[in-house]
């Protein structure tokens, strides 16, 4: 029995740590087995490569398509090591960032050329798609003032130019546009519990014969 792959997507400070907590906690207490994992970051190899990407180094400036390429080799070993093996478990997993993000944040927020990174997503992922992207959609001001209420200290990619950030929720209305069978917008600025009601309500939707067992 196949898992299922589910992304949770947004701007900074859009939520999806918490509903990922939520969600992976309310699945569970239904006996369904959960990975909970990130892009980058979610295997040994890709814990190194999310601290070259994401530590800000003033002097150690990372070119744009360094960075892409940095981010394609993150998600190549995820999905050989985490993905594809859980998924054939019949896990459900619960991704912090996927494809989606490559194509908003390099795509859009650095304009870069689209063609290359859909062609380095798809060699990344061997064609592997989420079953569903939950976008916790917020404003960008809203996003990275609760960044700043969580007293936290922005990263490299969170310090850009709010231009920046607004290019990349553009890219994010235009895939949700794109493609609304798979990729759902969540109203973010609801309060968390109705924000994590809403997801429910769209897993029971989408998996209802998975969640019934």
């Amino acid at each position: 029995m196949d898992g299922k792959l589910i992304v949770f997507e947004g701007v900074e400070g859009c939520g999806k740590t918490s509903q990922m907590q939520l969600c992976s906690q309310w699945l569970e207490s239904l006996g369904i087995s959960v990975l909970l994992t990130r892009e980058p970051g979610g295997t040994e190899l890709g814990i190194d490569i999310r601290r070259l990407l994401l530590e800000k180094a003033d002097n150690k400036p990372i070119a744009e398509l360094t960075e892409l390429l940095l981010y394609a080799a993150d998600r190549a070993q995820h999905v050989e090591q985490e993905l594809k093996p859980n998924l054939a478990k019949g896990k459900y997993i619960l991704c912090d960032r996927y494809t989606e993000s490559t194509i908003a944040y390099q795509g859009y927020g650095r304009g870069l050329n689209m063609s290359l990174i859909k062609q380095l997503n798809y060699i990344a992922t061997g064609g592997l798609e989420s079953d569903l992207t939950l976008w916790l959609d917020v404003d960008v001001e809203v996003g990275l003032a609760r960044k700043r209420g969580d007293e936290q200290i922005f990263d490299r990619i969170e310090q850009e130019a709010i231009a920046f950030h607004h290019r990349v929720q553009q890219g994010y209305v235009e895939l949700a546009a794109l493609y609304p069978e798979r990729i759902v917008r969540i109203d973010g600025n609801l309060s968390k519990e109705a924000v994590h009601q809403i997801i429910q309500d769209n897993l029971r939707d989408r998996f209802q014969p998975w969640l019934a067992r």
